[in-house]
């Protein structure tokens, strides 16, 4: 199977060229789309990563995201990630901030919102993506990243204090 060909950006977010995604570098600069839902009463969905991923296995991390490919942009790809992680569809996301993550990854981060009530048995995980998801308090979200941050996607935190401002 050929290896997915991934966008790769500049300092400024301005497209530079493709890679295949298992010849990315430490130094390479890609675009990401993520997926921050909340419900009425205070809870977020979070999803833990599969144990098979390379990257952050088993980490916990916002409810769907997913790296921009060849061909997408990241309306496309996060309404695609959303249906083929958690099968969420037929929803619309309003689009949030943009941030800029440099780690042991580099990228650059468009982020969405969505405010929804369901059961967490309305969404169907893609295992192979997904290892579990979760309603939990933001409240109690904050506390378990304080205690035990290395459950979670080191951007987590930051992102947390952004949503929190964020109002709809």
């Amino acid at each position: 199977m050929q290896s997915e060909k991934i966008i790769i950006v500049n300092e400024n977010d301005e497209e530079i060229g493709f890679k295949n995604r298992d010849r990315i570098k430490r130094n390479d600069i890609y675009r990401v789309s993520a997926l921050w839902i909340e419900n009425s009463q205070e809870k977020v969905l979070m999803a833990q990563r599969s144990f098979k991923k390379k990257n952050s296995p088993g980490k916990w991390g916002p409810a769907v995201a997913g790296t921009i490919k060849k061909g997408e942009d990241h309306d496309s790809n996060i309404y695609q990630e959303a249906e083929d992680e958690i099968g969420l569809k037929d929803q619309i996301f309003d689009k949030a901030h943009k941030t800029k993550t440099i780690g042991s990854h580099k990228f650059f981060c468009q982020w969405y919102y969505l405010k929804i009530d369901k059961d967490i048995d309305y969404f169907k995980i893609q295992e192979e993506e997904v290892e579990a998801i979760k309603w939990i308090k933001k409240t109690d979200l904050e506390k378990e990243l304080k205690s035990n941050p290395d459950k979670f996607l080191v951007s987590m935190a930051a992102t947390l204090r952004k949503f929190k401002k964020f109002e709809k």
